[in-house]
């Protein structure tokens, strides 16, 4: 599913009934109650991944639309910085004899086709648009409304990184992670972890990522998809982002999503709940818009066999072998007092009611490593059981309700333990957190970082 009211606009005429979905953009109350008047149908919110393998197995529609930014009058389309999964789901449906639609912003001569992104052989009709389609500036978010506080836990964060070596990851979407980007260049660069940390990306072209990439911080950046407003300059930065010889970027959403699965060392990114044992999910209570990435990313491959130094650093809390770092950033709290620590997620009485097989957990607890809060850092891979693991939760909890009933005469103990860490602990001083430490506090600070080359959207998060 995509962006849209149109989109919904299918189930609630009675054209379609079912939906296998991963993510579902901005849709989330729409989506609650399509389910819950069961004019939409779904059994679970799939990860990226398994949605694609489903694609060549047991989901092969009959029909496939798909949008490209140009087509030539073979049918060839370019598809561009937007590229994502498009090719996949033209495939899968291509060699199981679907028919394909695709609807292009323009149709030119075939000299004029920047490149062919997917082969007119494989697709049946092609509609020029009245209009361009339309981009959400999903991983946008304003530098002006990052807080002191998220810089700190931002801080905490970096810390991290250095003392586990991380040099390939993939930041989540959020206020939190755009945070740390933004303090690459400074907090970062005052510890001397240029060319230590943070050098390989899976991850979209975030526009906070710019202040990085101009310091030299980034070696090699694996996007998702676009940006709204980044084309020219990751255009420009042909030594960081896969561009083509054509000049412009070509992203991969199935191998993106591989890359940050087997390829990364860490995963971190924000969530709207956690319960007692750690798991998270951004299902609440009303709203449903998917996981997107998270499934993958923020998941711990078996079968991955390659070591680092950041995965090898691992080992001693795994049994002997190495293992993904599973970062859960989040405050305690909202800015309007509702806790993001719960007893129970929402998820699993919407799944319920939804008439999901499993309840709609985006990262299970034994799968997560740390959580960082503004308490400091909370050591779920050294929990030796349960009951360590939900003491550990409780207090990254902070003085939400969960926090309430822990035993707080165990907290020094757990604290040698290792189980968690303040920020004083690891060498974060609470007195420096301030945006002012941000390389970038505006989006006019971008767009000076970009050379001019980067255009803020004009719908801003």
């Amino acid at each position: 599913m995509s962006h849209g009211q149109e989109h919904l606009d299918l189930f609630e005429s009675g054209l379609a009934r079912r939906a296998d979905f991963a993510y579902c953009g901005p849709l989330p109350q729409q989506v609650v109650r399509a389910i819950t008047e069961d004019t939409l149908q779904t059994s679970a919110i799939h990860t990226y991944l398994e949605l694609y393998a489903r694609m060549y197995l047991d989901l092969a529609p009959q029909v496939a639309l798909v949008a490209a930014e140009m087509a030539d009058t073979d049918g060839n389309l370019y598809t561009g910085a937007n590229t994502e999964e498009t090719p996949l789901i033209v495939e899968a449906k291509t060699f199981r004899g679907s028919v394909v639609i695709a609807r292009v912003n323009e149709i030119v001569n075939t000299a004029d086709l920047p490149r062919v992104d997917i082969p007119g052989t494989w697709v049946d009709v092609v509609v020029e648009a009245d209009r361009p389609y339309h981009l959400e500036a999903l991983f946008t978010r304003d530098p002006a409304k990052i807080t002191d506080t998220q810089v700190l836990m931002a801080m905490t964060a970096i810390r991290l990184y250095e003392r586990h070596s991380v040099t390939s990851l993939n930041h989540g979407i959020g206020y939190n992670t755009e945070a740390i980007d933004l303090l690459l260049p400074t907090c970062g660069e005052s510890l001397g972890l240029r060319g230590r940390i943070c050098l390989d990306w899976a991850v979209n072209p975030h526009p906070t990522l710019i202040p990085a990439i101009e310091t030299g911080w980034m070696r090699s950046v694996m996007p998702f998809g676009g940006e709204v407003g980044m084309n020219d300059y990751v255009n420009a930065r042909p030594t960081v982002f896969p561009v083509g010889a054509d000049g412009t970027l070509r992203s991969n959403r199935m191998a993106a999503q591989t890359v940050g699965l087997y390829g990364t060392d860490m995963f971190i990114g924000s969530t709207l709940q956690i319960d007692s044992l750690g798991n998270s999910s951004t299902v609440t209570a009303g709203r449903i818009t998917g996981f997107g990435g998270a499934l993958n990313l923020g998941n711990n491959p078996g079968g991955r066999r390659h070591s680092s130094p950041a995965w090898a650093s691992m080992a001693e809390s795994n049994d002997g072998r190495g293992r993904k770092l599973v970062v859960q950033i989040v405050q305690t709290q909202s800015s309007k007092g509702v806790p993001h620590f719960v007893e129970s997620l929402d998820a699993v009485q919407v799944g319920r009611e939804a008439g999901f097989d499993a309840a709609p957990v985006m990262i299970y607890g034994d799968d997560i490593t740390h959580i960082v809060t503004e308490q400091g850092v909370a050591y779920l891979l050294k929990a030796r059981d349960l009951e360590e693991r939900k003491a550990a939760v409780s207090w990254a909890a902070g003085a939400t309700p969960l926090a309430l009933s822990r035993d707080r005469s165990r907290d020094e103990q757990m604290r040698r333990d290792g189980l968690f860490a303040t920020p004083e602990d690891i060498g974060v001083n609470r007195g420096d957190a301030s945006r002012k430490l941000l390389a970038a506090q505006t989006f006019d600070d971008l767009i000076t970082w970009s050379d001019g080359l980067y255009i803020p959207p004009a719908r801003r998060v």
